[in-house]
């Protein structure tokens, strides 16, 4: 099984004044964020606006990233939509190009029942050999996988992983438990990334990788060496900036935030929207107390 790190950050899409991909200002950004702690990118995922990224936007993105940090970190492309038929199409296009994994979102909107999840990561798995990560959002999909059918897929031959962000300590407590040797839990929140490496977890899925990952690091490293106590410290420590970065929709705060701090990652495309004074004004304090600004 591939080891894609620890601390994966899921990367925002800069856009240009203009709404359009800015592919040079994203290659910037891929060789900060891995000079700055983090392992491996999730390009194109929920952080990235997928939902509003054309196709043809997200192969050009994969290349960028890819030539940008891919003999430095990790690169997953995120692949997954409502749709499995594109979302073959997607993942073939983008093990093409050379990624090294593919990052799979239940299929959104459709609301389908279990046995219609695993039969969409099932037609997936069997068109690729990418090593895939099971992405498991329930508030963004509507349908929650639960343990077991995270668990039958874990017998195909290329899951290797799930990013857990159903915000249950015990779906994630009852995958690792049951889940084969090698086949590892990623926190799909960044809040909860110690409680889940204390029950078996591998590492995080990181937004607060923006203009953290040394720290998450740090804790992750702390708490595999035993020393709970400095890896709850960072933990706390850090607290304040998580809840800060989810004050309203993900994107908008770490898009904020990264603009902010100088970085040029642009607007948002609709339907999302720009912060409003009052959660700009909240980012910006908590930039602040952790000395960003």
């Amino acid at each position: 099984m591939p080891d894609f790190g620890r601390v994966l950050t899921a990367m925002v899409t800069p856009f240009d004044h203009s709404l359009q991909v800015d592919y040079q200002q994203a290659g910037v950004l891929a060789r900060h964020l891995v000079e700055n702690g983090s392992d491996g990118l999730v390009v194109a995922g929920s952080t990235g606006e997928a939902a509003t990224l054309s196709y043809d936007e997200k192969i050009k993105l994969f290349e960028t990233i890819l030539d940008a940090v891919g003999d430095k970190a990790t690169v997953i492309a995120g692949t997954g939509s409502y749709d499995t038929a594109t979302s073959i199409r997607l993942t073939k296009e983008a093990e093409k190009v050379g990624v090294h994994g593919a990052m799979i979102v239940g299929p959104y909107y459709n609301k389908p029942p279990q046995e219609g999840l695993y039969q969409h990561f099932r037609a997936i798995s069997e068109e690729t050999s990418l090593p895939l990560i099971i992405y498991n959002v329930p508030g963004r999909t509507a349908s929650n996988m639960l343990p077991k059918t995270i668990l039958r897929l874990t017998e195909l031959k290329n899951m290797v992983a799930v990013k857990e962000a159903s915000g249950s300590l015990d779906q994630a407590s009852e995958i690792i438990r049951n889940a084969p040797k090698g086949f590892v839990v990623y926190s799909g929140d960044d809040s909860l990334t110690l409680p889940i490496l204390a029950v078996g977890g591998h590492g995080v899925i990181s937004v607060a990788g923006h203009l953290v990952a040394k720290e998450l690091q740090e804790m992750i490293a702390a708490y595999f060496v035993g020393d709970i106590s400095k890896a709850r410290d960072i933990h706390l420590r850090l607290m304040p900036l998580f809840k800060s970065l989810f004050i309203t929709t993900n994107p908008i705060p770490i898009k904020e935030a990264m603009n902010i701090c100088g970085f040029k990652a642009g607007g948002l495309r609709l339907p999302l929207v720009q912060a409003t004074d009052s959660e700009l004004a909240s980012i910006t304090t908590v930039l602040k107390q952790f000395k960003k600004i």
